[in-house]
C-alpha cells in the first residue's frame, strides 16, 4: 500500500493546497419539545474533506473525486491529513495522468516518500 498526498490549485493565490481538518465538525441536535444539550465531534470523511474544497480551489471537487475514485481511495489520517491510498507505484501514475486529462495541471497527486 502507498499514499499520497493530493494537491489542488488556490482559487485566490494559485498555490498549491491541499485539504487538512482544523477541527472536527460538531453535531447537535435540536429537539421540539425539549432541550437537547448533547454534541458529538466527527472528523469528515476523504470524500467530505474534499467536497469542501468547493469555491477555494479552481476544479470542481465532485469531479475531482470521481476521477480519484478510480485509482485511489481517499482517506483522514488522524482526523487530521488527506491522503490517497493506492496498491502500487503505477496507480499513481496513471491517477495523475488521469487529473492532467481532464484539469490540466490544477490538481496533482505526490507520492509520499517513507522516511
Amino acid at each position: 500500500m502507498i499514499r499520497a498526498k493530493l494537491w489542488f490549485r488556490c482559487a485566490a493565490m494559485h498555490d498549491p493546497v491541499t485539504p487538512m481538518v482544523a477541527q472536527p465538525a460538531l453535531v447537535g441536535w435540536e429537539a421540539k419539545k425539549r432541550r437537547v444539550d448533547l454534541t458529538i465531534e466527527r472528523a469528515f470523511n476523504g470524500e467530505e474533506l474534499i467536497r469542501r474544497m468547493k469555491g477555494w480551489v479552481t476544479t470542481d471537487p465532485v469531479q475531482v473525486i470521481e476521477v480519484v475514485k478510480r485509482f485511489a481511495k481517499m482517506k483522514v489520517l488522524d482526523d487530521r491529513e488527506l491522503v490517497l491510498e493506492m496498491e502500487n507505484p503505477d496507480d499513481c501514475d496513471k491517477l495523475n495522468q488521469a487529473l492532467k486529462e481532464t484539469f490540466g495541471g490544477e490538481v496533482d497527486a505526490e507520492l509520499i516518500r517513507k522516511t
